[in-house]
């Protein structure tokens, strides 16, 4: 039976003013291999990264079975039989993308089981699941993207980052949920912050991709990160640290994991990290990877 191996990078959501609309792919990976079989459905978690067991269903609730089931679906296929071994690294409910991943992962291997392209479509899939494409889009294409919609459709484009830029992430020990998250923020903002805001955004693509001395300034944000910083008190005092010590730091998607973009690859030795797990990620260049055996 046809036997799928998929590669999916993590990604860090906003960047800091890039609200739902900036996204970068983090060479940090999930791994699946996806075997079609005659009949029923068995779910192996190998690994579950910084999850925990009771968190990772076996069931056709399981995301990357629920996109592969769509991706079949949209693409005319009707397997027998699945079975999933997944080899998990990216955190849950970190503000990495764990989600976007697993959706990315059945997705890509609806399409690699079609012997077709990843195109358009697969974006529309993957990023109907969260409803914003900023995650889904860099864990499918790599590198550093800017999404936004066009009505009902979903879009993207990759960028080219400056090859100085060095993500580093602090992770904490502390879950956090989107849906939690996006509950703190306020219908309406100031008309002051937004303007803010869409300022900082339109710099931030031109810092990511040809200034990395202006990311401090880029990554500035007064549209949802103080609205949400009650949720995860230290990463927020962590941003604050980072920033007064002239790092380019942001909460990481819906947090509470914090991205800082430096071109050293390390913090400064002042900043108190104790209770957060820090790693350098390198930008993951090429997004998810199917190989069929």
């Amino acid at each position: 039976m046809t036997l799928l191996k998929i590669k999916v990078p993590a990604s860090s959501a906003n960047l800091g003013p890039g609200f739902d609309a900036l996204g970068l792919a983090l060479a940090l990976y999930d791994r699946v291999e996806l075997q079609i079989t005659d009949a029923g459905l068995k779910i192996e978690v190998i690994d579950v990264g910084a999850g925990g067991v009771d968190d990772v269903p076996t069931d056709e609730s399981h995301l990357v079975v629920r996109a592969f089931r769509r991706g079949c679906e949209h693409l005319g296929l009707r397997p027998p039989g699945l079975h999933l071994r997944c080899f998990n690294a990216i955190p849950h409910a970190r503000g990495l993308g764990s989600s976007a991943s697993a959706v990315v992962t059945g997705v890509a291997a609806a399409y690699a089981l079609a012997e077709k392209a990843l195109d358009d479509d697969a974006l529309q899939l993957a990023a109907g699941f969260e409803g914003h494409a900023d995650n889904a889009a860099a864990s499918l294409l790599g590198g550093f993207v800017v999404a936004w919609n066009e009505g009902e459709r979903f879009r993207a484009e990759r960028l080219q980052p400056h090859h100085d830029i060095r993500p580093v992430v602090a992770v904490p020990a502390l879950r956090s949920s989107t849906d939690a998250t996006r509950g703190l923020l306020p219908a309406q903002v100031p008309h002051a912050d937004a303007a803010f805001t869409a300022g900082r955004a339109a710099l931030a693509v031109h810092a990511l991709t040809a200034r990395p001395d202006l990311l401090l300034s880029a990554t500035e944000d007064r549209l949802h990160q103080h609205y949400r910083a009650p949720a995860y008190p230290a990463s927020s005092e962590l941003v604050r640290a980072l920033r007064a010590e002239g790092v380019a730091a942001a909460i990481s998607g819906a947090g509470p994991t914090v991205l800082a973009l430096t071109t050293g690859g390390i913090l400064p030795a002042g900043v108190d990290v104790t209770s957060f797990d820090v790693t350098e990620l390198p930008i993951d260049p090429g997004g998810v990877q199917v190989a069929a055996q």
